[in-house]
């Protein structure tokens, strides 16, 4: 069994939940893709791919893995949250079209730096942040 079905059954015992093949799929279809999908695409990909799930299992249980941080979710501004995997990825922003959605990731190092500076200053220490720059890209420029 791989390390990231034990940790979904963890976190899903964790929650009162039982471990179900539809569960697995929802999870599964998450971290086959880097791409960044709403609730509704990850859905449409798990039915077609002849799984029999239903739309609130497909909700409720990217909600229990957002919670359980294995999934982040991003609000793009616009239209329905996307969600992506956090499993053996680095750390990375996101800057997101405000037109069509599109969404690249990036990170640079002076902004890392940035934050760790302001962190200190206000004698803080940094836990986690979330940095989104959102803009228009050059194709709906």
């Amino acid at each position: 069994m791989s390390k990231n079905i034990k940790k979904l059954k963890k976190v899903l015992h964790k929650e009162g939940l039982r471990f179900t093949s539809q569960r697995e799929a929802v999870w599964n279809e998450i971290i086959s893709s880097d791409e960044h999908r709403n609730a509704d695409e990850i859905y449409m990909a798990i039915r077609q791919n002849g799984v029999l799930v239903s739309r609130a299992t497909v909700y409720r249980t990217i909600d229990v893995l957002v919670k359980n941080n294995m999934v982040r979710k991003l609000d793009v501004g616009v239209g329905p949250s996307k969600f992506e995997h956090k499993m053996n990825t680095s750390h990375h922003d996101h800057i997101i079209c405000i037109q069509c959605g599109h969404i690249e990731e990036f990170v640079v190092d002076q902004i890392e730096s940035l934050q760790d500076s302001v962190a200190k200053e206000y004698e803080f220490i940094l836990v986690r942040h979330i940095h989104q720059l959102f803009g228009i890209c050059k194709d709906c420029q």
